[in-house]
């Protein structure tokens, strides 16, 4: 019987990276950003969990240009449901989706004074059944807060990890789960800092920069991109 090969998918490395490739792949990005941490501005575990929320389909900076004035006037969640959707939208209106995320920040608050003391809860079932919350958040506040080996898996990360062949998946359910069993028990918790950080500034979405990435010889792209003539 004939064994036919799946071809990858556009934009996708040709095959996984060996242990060792994805060992010396990721010292590559460890030593490009050895300092990377959330580029989310916040001071306490409940404005890191806003913060996130209001992430979703948001860029970090326009998250940041707002999180001051809504955080100075709702710092705690017993602030935060007293606001009504309106006062809070007022807030947040210059990003997507504000309409929604103002009506879960007020409702996540409620469920946290409600069920936690006030409190961010530390399991993943928990955490997601807040208002907003779907599973890469979770992982977010799992690894920064909690300091637990999750892997949140964004655009950024799922793009790099199929694009390279750190680990593909068709899902982004898949490539957290492949990413979590291949990465270095070490290396989990700032591994999702590098690979956003690599995909939102250098292997970008429309182009990847590759002439200027540290890692380009390791990595498995197949059409990797020359730098532009001036």
């Amino acid at each position: 019987m004939k064994v036919v090969k799946s071809k990858p998918q556009a934009g996708q490395a040709p095959r996984d990276m060996t242990a060792e490739e994805r060992l010396v792949f990721l010292k590559d990005l460890e030593g490009a950003w050895p300092d990377a941490q959330t580029e989310l501005h916040y001071t306490t575990p409940f404005t890191l969990l806003v913060a996130v929320v209001l992430s979703a389909q948001a860029t970090d900076a326009s998250v940041n240009k707002v999180t001051p004035a809504l955080f100075a006037a709702a710092p705690t969640p017993q602030v935060m449901m007293q606001l009504s959707e309106e006062e809070a939208g007022a807030y947040i209106r210059t990003i997507g989706l504000w309409r929604n995320k103002a009506r879960n920040i007020i409702e996540l608050s409620r469920q946290l004074v409600e069920r936690h003391g006030g409190e961010v809860p530390d399991t993943r079932d928990d955490l997601e059944a807040l208002a907003g919350v779907g599973r890469k958040t979770a992982n977010v506040i799992l690894s920064v807060l909690f300091h637990q080996p999750t892997v949140p898996v964004d655009t950024h990360v799922f793009r790099l990890a199929n694009r390279t062949g750190l680990g593909r998946g068709k899902t982004v359910e898949a490539v957290e789960k492949k990413l979590e069993k291949v990465i270095p028990t070490r290396m989990i918790r700032d591994s999702h800092h590098w690979l956003i950080l690599q995909g939102r500034y250098v292997c970008k979405a429309r182009k990847p920069e590759c002439w200027r990435c540290v890692a380009a010889n390791d990595c498995l792209y197949p059409d990797k991109t020359d730098r532009p003539e001036i």
